[in-house]
């Protein structure tokens, strides 16, 4: 493929029709041994013709594995997809033609030789229960090709060549959207560097909450009632336009661009199973940050298994409740008036059938009295990253909620109405994560180029351009899965097992970008004055909220097997 004067090294951009042909071919050899990998591994976890829960947790690995070669599959997938269409837009020029030979050389590479699930634990075919034989399909010409010459030092090198000579746009390569979407990403991405970007490290390093200037300006840009229906005082935009609002306000900040995650759950779960009169009284308020929300979900005792949690809540005569009990991980819970409040109403109940969802007012506290609502105590957990918004434990001592404010007017229903808010919290988690992964990339490109040594740039050093080539290929990949799911959730169709997907590759992706990041800063990035020390705190987050990667896993593999 390559031609005169070309470096063998890298396939040409010239022969775009032969790069998607290639990467066409590739995609079904890697969707049928997922396949058989998912048929084999349902096989030997059922029992009487039934997945077993027991050998599912008995066999995780395997498990676990088969949820991110699914993932890598739907990755390349979308990736391909993405190709095309702005291969039709002719917009698939140089740069995004290495984007795409990177992540097919690469990723084909991994599902043969051994996925990441983390530093520490590679996934490898015959871990699911496949053969050499099986894998005999994975020796596809087109996926020998790829692996051989997609993912080479000179096509990395190539890319980050002209990621310089394009630093002025704000991402590395054509993104897909439409052109209201790149409308929105200009405009947000404008707003982060004017008034994000320029103090987020200050309010990080004095662990400072976000000013409520800030608050109040993006009530103004409407990032609260973004996808808030138009009737009840939102944009009605889609899920698509929330991602990229996500996107944007993260890679300045990860507390900015986490701001509106409360609202968007909350706003979720009033729509989903909220009464009439309770979308019309909350809603309004929510879109225009006149209340803003904390979830209140967590228990000291219970992290991920929210089924068991003991807080409770017991109906008064005057049909009002009370609610005991202690809760954590609880975000910017000072500044609320509004708690979605996750309690047992079912004393008989030790699963998720006895719990119920309340909409349980508070009085915003400030520093010399954070908790003044009676009832309600609390205090600051001093956390890593992610500190903009600060995190609290929360203690409750017949704490009162008006009956009117228990969700949808039904008690039983809290755990199923907080599942279908489970969807939109990935997507936008996923975007997060692009946005503090594209951060990373950002400030360590301008470091490689700044910094000198032994005579010239660090980006001129070929394994310093391989991690920052890396960083954008694997961004792309990230962001093509999470709008994917943005995409099949603004359809109205099902996409726990999409929006999982994203999530879960998407902060691996931002773990990485700011591993290496720092990396590429050597001894500086670990003082604290550099601001890749903070995004690798604030990317570590990433893997552990909205379903830490081995639940987001284990929930991908039990629909797929299911």
């Amino acid at each position: 493929m390559a031609h005169d004067g070309q470096d063998m090294g890298a396939m040409t951009s010239v022969l775009l029709d032969d790069l998607l042909a290639l990467t066409s071919a590739a995609l079904k050899p890697v969707e049928e041994i997922t396949e058989l990998a998912r048929t084999r591994l349902r096989e030997q976890l059922s029992v009487d013709g039934r997945v077993s829960g027991a050998l599912v947790e008995k066999h995780q690995t395997a498990a676990h594995g088969l949820a991110w070669l699914a993932t890598y599959c739907e990755a390349l997938r979308q990736m391909q997809k993405w190709a095309e269409a702005i291969s039709a837009q002719s917009k698939f020029g140089e740069v995004e033609a290495l984007i795409h030979q990177i992540a097919f050389g690469e990723y084909l590479w991994q599902i043969y030789g051994g996925i990441q699930m983390n530093q520490g634990e590679v996934l490898r075919l015959q871990d699911l229960g496949l053969s050499q034989d099986d894998m005999r399909g994975m020796m596809e010409p087109a996926i020998q090709t790829l692996t051989q010459r997609g993912n080479t030092q000179a096509a990395r090198v190539r890319l980050v060549e002209l990621m310089q000579e394009r630093s002025a746009e704000i991402t590395v390569g054509a993104s897909g959207l439409d052109e209201e979407l790149e409308m929105i990403r200009e405009q947000f991405r404008r707003y982060a560097v004017e008034k994000v970007e320029p103090f987020a490290h200050d309010w990080h390093l004095k662990d400072e909450l976000i000013p409520m200037e800030v608050i109040e300006e993006l009530a103004e840009m409407g990032v609260f009632g973004l996808t808030i229906p138009e009737e009840y005082g939102g944009f009605g935009l889609s899920k698509a336009s929330m991602c990229v609002v996500s996107e944007e306000l993260s890679r300045g900040y990860i507390g900015v661009g986490s701001l509106g995650t409360r609202s968007e759950i909350a706003a979720e779960l009033i729509i989903a199973g909220g009464t009439e009169e309770q979308k019309q009284k909350w809603l309004p308020q929510l879109a225009s940050a006149e209340t803003l929300p904390t979830a209140v979900f967590t228990e000291p005792n219970t992290g991920s298994d929210l089924g068991s949690l003991r807080t409770r809540a017991v109906k008064d005569d005057n049909g009002d409740y009370k609610i005991t009990g202690n809760k954590t991980w609880i975000t910017h819970a000072t500044r609320t008036q509004v708690m979605t409040l996750l309690a047992r109403t079912n004393p008989n109940t030790t699963d998720y059938k006895g719990l119920s969802m309340f909409l349980a007012e508070k009085t915003p506290g400030a520093d010399e009295n954070p908790f003044p609502t009676d009832g309600m105590t609390g205090g600051e957990i001093e956390v890593l990253g992610y500190r903009g918004m600060k995190e609290y434990e929360l203690g409750f001592d017949n704490f009162h909620v008006k009956g009117e404010n228990l969700l949808g007017g039904e008690e039983g229903k809290g755990f199923k109405q907080l599942m279908e808010t489970f969807e939109s919290a990935r997507i936008q988690t996923a975007a997060r994560a692009i946005g503090v992964a594209q951060s990373a990339l950002d400030i360590s490109m301008q470091y490689a180029q700044d910094r000198k040594q032994f005579g010239k740039a660090l980006i001129n050093f070929p394994r310093v351009a391989n991690k920052l080539a890396m960083m954008a290929v694997e961004i792309m990949v990230a962001r093509q899965l999470t709008y994917f799911s943005a995409f099949e959730k603004d359809e109205g169709r099902r996409c726990d097992v999409e929006a999982g997907m994203a999530k879960l590759l998407g902060a691996r992706v931002a773990w990485a970008a700011a591993d290496n990041g720092l990396q590429i800063h050597g001894g500086n990035g670990f003082a604290l004055e550099y601001k890749i020390s903070r995004v690798l705190c604030d990317a570590r987050i990433l893997n552990i909220f909205e379903g830490a990667a081995e639940i987001q896993a284990q929930v991908i593999a039990r629909r797929l097997l299911g």
